[in-house]
């Protein structure tokens, strides 16, 4: 099946300069500025000030991004809606699933219009139009000093597979491609976990020793309780249409609660392999952590590494997603390499259009060898609003297979890190209860 259409509105090359009758004068303090689009989520980014006008001091890299469908594009396009930039004095300090604090002073404002040309596939431009690129006064005009921003903007083409489980990952769904109302079953997936019952049994003769019979039920309920303060041995395997397993995702680190609290912590968090079939056997791919954030209850966060080859030596893992989503409503899980940029969050907590996700690896790592611009991303449910997750990989980044089924894997651990963080006061799922739970 033919892959989805999808447009990237790229926002980089940002710098601040101010000039005065000619001259450049230096700015006095620190800026950023909010990047707007109609509908859209507001994305943030800290902009450096150009020393005497130096070309080579602007950061070359990307510092805000949109993703839209082709369709969400064209009905931008259509209403003339416009990308807006708005640069502010002072530092605008990280916002957690949207809470920040910090607000400077307005300095000035840019609007840009945009034009489908590059997704059209005219002009020769291979799938990539420069919109904007170079210096802008903005600000007052009369003024004797006048402020100048760099930017450079790209609207380019950004086809991507997207696939759709047919319901919650702990009840074993199948997985469709999707290509607008067109969708075709291309894995089946199969949820599972050890059961703790070998562990836990008592043998008849222990029992008969006891001469209290409630002494032994509060010993058995005390069990109980100890036996739930812990969620491991879930894993999915996913399948495809011969039956055949093309990738797992296996929980290798137990989510257990931090001392004193009822919840998963940062400082022991739970941990996820996604693994690969190898030679007869399973290669660990990437390690997906998550807990919930201490300070923002309503927050999950998470952090992926993609695991160097074992067989490779001198390599250590790179941190490809390293952010929060809100815990009830949930989010976007997004990977995204655009030029090794580390940008600041939006207010969704996220680098991207409401991704929920950022990146924080070293540009020119190991990692950018086989991963380059949009890599991945998935929906994740809230708490308790058994969610379907939809996943969307970018092209380049699937050769066969396995490449695809790697990233469902992750979807799918994504989604039941919600659960596998859920307080452990509270029951889940009869699908993700042990016997006896």
């Amino acid at each position: 099946m033919d892959p989805c259409p999808y447009v990237r509105i790229v926002v980089g090359s940002l710098g601040l300069k101010f000039t005065c009758a000619g001259d450049v004068a230096p700015l006095s303090s620190a800026a950023y500025c909010k990047i707007k689009l109609k509908n859209y989520p507001t994305q943030f980014a800290e902009i450096s000030y150009v020393v005497h006008g130096d070309q080579n001091q602007i950061n070359e890299q990307v510092q805000a991004c949109f993703n839209l469908k082709k369709s969400e594009f064209d009905k931008v396009v259509d209403t003339s809606n416009m990308l807006k930039i708005e640069v502010y004095s002072g530092r605008k300090s990280k916002p957690v699933c949207g809470f920040g604090s910090g607000s400077g002073k307005l300095l000035g404002a840019v609007t840009v219009g945009l034009d489908s040309e590059a997704v059209e596939g005219g002009g020769g431009n291979r799938g990539c139009l420069v919109v904007r690129n170079g210096w802008v006064g903005i600000g007052d005009r009369s003024s004797k000093s006048m402020l100048n921003l760099h930017l450079s903007i790209r609207v380019e083409r950004d086809p991507r597979f997207v696939f759709e489980f047919d319901g919650e990952p702990e009840c074993s769904p199948q997985v469709f491609q999707v290509n607008g109302n067109v969708r075709q079953a291309v894995f089946t997936s199969k949820f599972s976990f050890r059961s703790n019952r070998d562990q836990n049994l008592r043998s008849d003769s222990s029992l008969s020793e006891s001469n209290n019979s409630k002494s032994w039920l509060r010993s058995i309920q005390k069990d109980k309780e100890k036996l739930v303060k812990e969620r491991k041995g879930w894993s999915i395997t996913i399948h495809d249409l011969s039956g055949s397993p093309v990738a797992m995702a296996s929980m290798v680190t137990p989510f257990v609660p931090s001392h004193g609290t009822d919840s998963v912590s940062s400082s022991n968090p739970g941990a996820w392999l996604i693994l690969r079939p190898g030679h007869s056997t399973w290669k660990p791919w990437g390690r997906l952590e998550a807990w919930r954030e201490s300070k923002h209850k309503d927050s999950l966060g998470y952090r992926f590494e993609l695991l160097p080859d074992a067989t490779v030596s001198g390599l250590d893992p790179v941190t490809l997603a390293n952010s929060t989503l809100s815990f009830k409503t949930g989010g976007k899980f997004t990977i995204d390499m655009s030029n090794g940029a580390s940008p600041m969050s939006t207010p969704n907590g996220s680098f991207g259009s409401g991704s929920g996700s950022s990146s924080d690896f070293e540009f020119g790592s190991w990692a950018h060898l086989m991963y380059q611009g949009f890599v991945m991303s998935t929906s994740v449910g809230g708490a308790g609003r058994g969610g379907k997750p939809e996943v969307e990989v970018g092209i380049q980044h699937v050769t066969c297979t396995e490449d695809a089924a790697a990233f469902v894997a992750l979807a799918a651990a994504m989604d039941l890190c919600v659960d596998a963080c859920q307080p452990f006061s509270r029951k889940l799922r009869p699908e993700l209860r042990h016997d006896g739970e």
